[in-house]
């Protein structure tokens, strides 16, 4: 009597435990394209976790390789003004999103959703002089929103052709460079005398208004 109690125990709850995940949708995307310059997306997304919710919610983390910005003005803004060297420079930007995607059958599309969500960006700009003996790196942290468009075409009954198109917008952020700190409030850190946040944010190419529009392989799990 007992061993059929537990059994019966058992199918009950292996049945709960079924129906949950039938009803909860998993995926995991790869995109590539342009974000404010050529980059990559990997993310994950659930769908359908909570009865009665009509949002998807996504996960990703991107990356992107931007223009860092005007070497000589950087280098007058945050160490000196020598203009010995050739001037390299580098930049890029890791960044994390936070999306929720609403279905909609707009434009004739089966599986289109409009998205809107958080951004986190981590810039990296790299200056290098050449026979300057100079080398040195321009950092900013900033929060962001985006919005956009994302369609799903069915390859299999797993597999999709996704398409995104977009736009992020990053707000202004302290710009760290070498020894010095410039801020959106001209609470600078070694600053150089003459210079301002505003001057700063124009030789340094932090990201701020960037268009998306990139293309990839969705698969649910």
């Amino acid at each position: 009597m007992n061993r059929m109690r537990l059994f019966s125990f058992l199918v009950i709850l292996a049945g709960c435990g079924t129906s949950q995940v039938q009803s909860t949708e998993l995926s995991g995307s790869v995109l590539m394209g342009y974000n404010g310059g050529p980059g990559f997306k990997v993310g994950g997304m659930v769908s359908r976790f909570a009865k009665g919710f009509p949002l998807s919610i996504e996960l990703a983390v991107g990356y992107t390789r931007m223009d860092p910005g005007d070497p000589l003005e950087a280098r007058k803004i945050f160490i000196n003004d020598n203009t010995n060297g050739t001037p390299e420079e580098s930049g890029f930007a890791w960044d994390l999103r936070l999306d929720f995607l609403y279905k909609t059958a707009l434009a004739g599309i089966q599986d289109l959703s409009i998205v809107a969500g958080v951004r986190r960006s981590m810039f990296t700009g790299d200056f290098k002089y050449v026979g300057g003996n100079e080398d040195f790196e321009v950092i900013s942290n900033q929060w962001g929103l985006g919005v956009g468009a994302r369609a799903q075409f069915p390859i299999s009954s797993h597999v999709g052709f996704l398409v995104t198109a977009g736009c992020d917008y990053y707000f202004k952020s302290s710009l760290e460079g070498h020894d010095t700190e410039y801020t959106p409030e001209n609470e600078n850190v070694n600053g150089r005398e003459g210079y301002t946040f505003s001057d700063a944010d124009a030789a340094i190419h932090q990201p701020g208004f960037a268009p998306v529009g990139m293309i990839g392989i969705s698969v649910g799990f």
